[in-house]
């Protein structure tokens, strides 16, 4: 028995623990459990550690499986979602090409149905036009008929009258006779007068019925024939047929009359009466055909006022077109449309009040001392400024009689001195320079300051770079100017300033410099650089090359030079400080020479307003002595022999003609120099004549600058080039200079 095998009980590993190990876990089927039963037995000597691995396997495939199911579930109604999209979309598609069709074959109808409606109308107006027409044509038709078949109609119961008063006088006369052969048979037969009697009175009886018959007979015809006439105005009838029933009555009284007649002697008062009757009938036709003329031009005019309630309803249907039209444009349109129309009658508003000016004009008064003298409202004095150049304008026809043009001129140059705040000799120098117009528009433009523009300095940045939000270019003619149209921090205070990206400069100050036209590795000078933005400019364009020497007389001036130089990084510039008109003694041989000009400053009134008062005629020729010898001593300073320059430009901020073109015009006699184009785009050129002084031709050549055309300061500009350094007499040239 020791040898026989013993009977182990079962492991109890390999007794079925399921519920304990897989608890909560009734998804698993049967075959996993039979496996991993099987597996145990197998193994009665697995680890915990193992039972836990194999555990933790079964909970993540049952984990994937989950997933799995959740994700089919997840696609399929996805893709669900995206089909019942797509059918959405599709159906949506459907319902808008619908739509589209519907509105295309809606707006074609309505066109098919305006254009019809259009045609129709203008039919319509053209058929009224012509029922118009035709009626006007047939009522004077009418008239004219009318009155031609009065007269007919006259002439026929005018010739019926003579006939009946004809026939009425043979049966007169036949009743006479018969009367004497009755007498005569009385006295043949006593007996038998008596029986022929009758039966004679019978037979004339029978006689003059038959005659009144055929009578009427005729009478008839001719009513009938004026029946037929007058069918054709209907309105004429009845009092037509009035008159055919009185002359009828008449017939039947004249049947009688000469009934009667027959029996008595007083048959011819009878036809008397009858013949004054009919005169009064024809009297009564020739009334009738009068009023029918007047109400046939009644008739006309009542057309013509149909006509114009046609036309005014013609034109409410145009509107009422013009507004359906406008239900099919577009916004943009329609207001164009409306402002188009407010324009016109803008402008026909315009044109009455002009022509209400015109025809209620008051001829100008001058005013009294006591006027004059005692003004307290400045738009009384702006009136009668107004008032001035327009009796100026048309002096013939509206001045007084006992005042001449000086008396209007002096009237209004003292009203501009006061309204516009300038010295009388300045306001007189500014009169005879433009004309009335145009004065006022250069008074009032300087009146405005201008926009404030910077330079970019190309040396440190670009344009674009430095270029905000409230940043413009200038215009075309400069690829570096910018207008600055508002800022929060001062242009003078920015980082961009302070690091020397921009200077702060005038406009018209470019323009001496583009005139100059300054190259690289070129000696230039500056003859009066202070502040510094032209020459800093020079030096932006020759890319700090060459030497730049940069003058000025006033020391403390060169302070701001020497600070902008500094800040904008230019290297090669030499600043001195001498007179300008001793320089050629001390440096000559410059191939180009910049002469900004001090001067009087009437071009920069908006900066400047105390030169409307302060300025005279002492000072313009002091400044006329001192712009002749800086800018022949200007001239003394370059080389004519250099090979790219030999260029001056003169330039001044005033816009006095004593100042410009006096000086060049003095020069080109004392030098052998000679005007060149400025190569500027726009400008107005030079005077050639001013007053009863003329320049040289070749002044046309410079370019005049104003505030009320080009939008900056006043400005001047010469561009000269010298021939030859040889110097006319030195002893006349001395003279002149002392003089």
């Amino acid at each position: 028995m020791g040898d026989s095998p013993r009977h182990h009980p079962p492991h109890a590993a390999c007794q079925p623990r399921t519920p304990h190990l897989f608890q909560g876990h009734g998804s698993i089927s049967t075959s996993v459990r039979v496996s991993v039963h099987t597996s145990v037995c197998k193994e009665s000597t697995l680890s915990h550690r193992q039972k836990q691995r194999a555990r933790k396997r079964l909970l993540k495939n049952q984990q994937l499986k989950e997933n799995a199911k959740k994700l089919l579930k997840k696609k399929t109604t996805v893709e669900e979602q995206v089909q019942s999209k797509n059918r959405e979309d599709i159906l949506k598609q459907q319902k808008e090409k619908k739509e589209k069709k519907v509105k295309f074959i809606n707006e074609k109808r309505d066109e098919v149905i305006q254009s019809g409606l259009s045609s129709k109308l203008k039919t319509k107006v053209k058929q009224n036009k012509k029922k118009t027409k035709g009626k006007q044509k047939d009522i004077i038709k009418n008239v004219e008929n009318n009155s031609n078949k009065n007269h007919s109609k006259d002439d026929k119961i005018k010739t019926y009258f003579n006939n009946q008063v004809s026939k009425l006088s043979k049966k007169v006369k036949q009743s006479k006779k018969k009367k004497n052969m009755k007498v005569k048979r009385n006295e043949e037969s006593e007996s038998d007068d008596d029986n022929m009697l009758f039966n004679d009175d019978d037979i004339e009886e029978d006689k003059d019925e038959q005659m009144n018959e055929v009578n009427t007979s005729e009478d008839e015809e001719h009513m009938s024939e004026d029946e037929n006439e007058t069918s054709e105005n209907e309105e004429n009838m009845s009092e037509n047929e009035e008159d055919t029933s009185e002359n009828k009555e008449d017939t039947s009284e004249n049947e009688e009359d000469t009934s009667e007649n027959e029996e008595d002697t007083s048959k011819d008062d009878n036809q008397l009466l009858s013949a004054t009757k009919s005169k009064k009938n024809l009297k009564k036709t020739k009334k009738f055909m009068e009023d029918n003329i007047e109400s046939d031009s009644e008739e006309i005019v009542s057309n013509d006022e149909e006509e114009s309630t046609e036309d005014e309803q013609m034109e409410e249907d145009g509107e009422e077109n013009d507004e359906s039209d406008d239900d099919d444009l577009l916004p943009i349109e329609k207001a164009n449309k409306k402002l188009k129309k407010k324009k016109e009658k803008e402008q026909k508003l315009a044109k009455e009040e002009m022509e209400d000016m015109m025809t209620h004009q008051s001829v100008f008064s001058f005013p009294n001392d006591e006027e004059f003298t005692n003004v307290t409202n400045l738009k009384d004095i702006q009136q009668r400024i107004r008032d001035v150049i327009m009796v100026l304008s048309d002096f013939k026809k509206l001045r007084e009689k006992n005042r001449s043009r000086s008396e209007y001129t002096e009237l209004l140059r003292m009203d501009l001195c006061t309204y516009y705040s300038y010295n009388d000799f300045l306001m007189e120098k500014l009169m005879q320079m433009f004309p009335l117009d145009e004065l006022l528009e250069f008074l009032e433009a300087s009146e405005v300051q201008r926009p404030m523009t910077i330079r970019t300095n190309t040396l440190k940045t670009r344009r674009r770079d430095l270029a905000e939000v409230n940043l413009d270019p200038i215009g075309k003619w400069t690829k570096i100017g910018l207008v600055v149209y508002s800022s929060q921090v001062p242009m003078g205070a920015t980082p961009e300033y302070l690091a020397g990206h921009y200077m702060i400069q005038g406009a018209s100050s470019f323009l001496p410099v583009m005139a100059l036209d300054p190259k690289e590795n070129e000696r230039i000078l500056d003859m009066c650089a202070a502040p510094g933005g032209k020459a800093s400019h020079i030096a932006a364009i020759m890319k700090n090359t060459g030497t730049l020497f940069a003058n000025d007389l006033n020391k403390e001036r060169l302070k701001a030079v020497i600070g902008n130089f500094h800040r904008l990084g230019i290297v090669n510039c030499v600043i001195c400080s001498y007179d300008g008109r001793k320089f050629p003694t001390i440096i000559k041989g410059f191939d180009r020479v910049l002469l900004d000009a001090p001067c009087t400053g009437t071009g920069v009134v908006a900066k400047d307003p105390s030169v409307k008062a302060n300025k005279a005629e002492v000072d313009i020729q002091r400044c006329c002595t001192l712009q002749r010898e800086l800018l022949l001593a200007a001239i003394d300073c370059v080389n004519a022999r250099s090979e790219s320059g030999g260029i001056i430009v003169y330039s001044t901020c005033s816009i006095l003609p004593e100042e410009n073109e006096w000086i060049i015009d003095y020069a080109l006699k004392k030098r052998d120099v000679k005007l060149l184009p400025t190569d500027l785009e726009f400008g107005t050129d030079g005077f050639t004549s001013y007053r009863q002084y003329r320049f040289h031709p070749s002044l046309k050549l410079t370019k005049r600058f104003y505030p009320h055309v080009h939008n900056m300061d006043g400005f001047f500009v010469a561009k000269l080039k010298k021939f030859s350094n040889n110097i006319l007499n030195q002893k006349n040239v001395k003279e002149e200079m002392s003089d």
